[in-house]
């Protein structure tokens, strides 16, 4: 890094030299024309119109014999790499197992559809707007459908109920995640993403990281529901109502470490949070044990004990991210004290 002065010309225009090396490697002469982006976070960058117009937006793909797993998998990276448009071609013709995975990536991704089917050619477009997408929201959204999940597949678990298929909605909650991986990815590339999102890149981060958590908190949710269904008859009610305890602090764990991420909760949430983690791991190791040493246990519930351990500790990742978001932005000053300080100065001074 180096530091320029800012100079005036005629009519009070604020100027900046532009490195030498950087013009010569862009090509940039005098009369030649950049673009100037301004961002929330305060960074002003200047780009030439050819690097900008480098970025990845529609790519052609020959798919020939691919295999159809391959093929959805090269979609979904597509998406996740912000790209808007992709082309399959096939000159031999697509098979009906081809023509099925693009159709149940279309069907499982937010925003994605298919523009132009031929025997041939396939174009898959990805239709969202940037500046209609909230990703706050989708991130209480995954939140919301991870919780229930626990929430019922716990429920299973412990009464012998019948709940939803936990497919169904492990399904929502992938679909949200990568929607919110595309966009962080996009934003990592594009300059104009950050803005149309209405976000900082420390703030984009620290949500796609929590929703990172919360999609592994999804997939142990459906793992709970799972050993559940496959379990010939509920724990005993002691047992039971251990497992379901230790399922709603897990549940808390990541729920309130969520509210500090997103800003609905102080700091101190996420102290507090922490704390609450190490209590559950605690006593999730406890009841292993005890479950270890009993004759008439069923093995596949230290699944459930793992399952719930990871529960907590991804809520206390998220946690983490709040209080590494607080230390960045300088919140870590406790409110209470500063309401004494300021109800203690003016009489202070007062007196003196």
């Amino acid at each position: 890094m180096e530091q320029r002065k800012i100079q005036t010309v005629g009519g009070g225009t604020y100027t900046v030299s532009l490195p030498k090396e950087w013009a010569e490697s862009e090509d940039c002469t005098a009369g030649t024309t950049v673009n100037l982006h301004t961002h929330i976070d305060g960074l002003l960058v200047i780009q030439t119109p050819e690097s900008e117009a480098e970025t990845t937006s529609r790519v052609s793909l020959d798919i020939g014999s691919d295999e159809p797993d391959g093929i959805e998998q090269t979609l979904r990276a597509a998406y996740a790499a912000g790209v808007e448009s992709v082309v399959l071609d096939a000159p031999e013709g697509l098979s009906d197992a081809q023509r099925r995975a693009v159709e149940r990536v279309a069907r499982n991704l937010t925003g994605v559809t298919v523009t132009e089917a031929t025997d041939t050619r396939v174009t898959v477009q990805t239709l969202l707007d940037a500046s209609e997408v909230s990703v706050t929201q989708s991130v209480r959204q995954l939140q919301f459908v991870a919780l229930s999940m626990h929430r019922d597949a716990t429920a299973t678990l412990t009464s012998g109920s019948t709940g939803d298929r936990w497919g169904d909605r492990d399904e929502q909650a992938d679909r949200l995640y990568a929607m919110i991986d595309r966009y962080f990815e996009r934003g990592l590339a594009r300059l104009d993403e950050i803005d149309a999102l209405g976000l900082t890149r420390p703030e984009l981060f620290g949500l796609w990281a929590t929703a990172n958590e919360l999609e592994r908190v999804a997939d142990h949710a459906e793992r709970i529901g799972l050993v559940a269904e496959r379990l010939d008859e509920p724990p005993d009610e002691g047992l039971a109502a251990d497992l379901a305890d230790l399922a709603r602090d897990a549940r808390a764990v990541v729920e309130d470490a969520v509210r500090v991420v997103i800003g609905d909760a102080h700091v101190d949430t996420a102290r507090q949070t922490l704390s609450r983690r190490r209590s559950v791991c605690d006593r999730v190791g406890d009841l292993d044990q005890h479950l270890f040493e009993s004759t008439d246990a069923d093995y596949r519930l230290t699944r459930v004990l793992d399952s719930l351990s990871r529960t907590a500790q991804h809520g206390g990742n998220i946690a983490e991210f709040g209080l590494r978001m607080a230390v960045r932005d300088g919140g870590l000053t406790d409110p209470v004290a500063e309401e004494s300080a300021g109800a203690s100065g003016p009489s202070a001074e007062s007196e003196s």
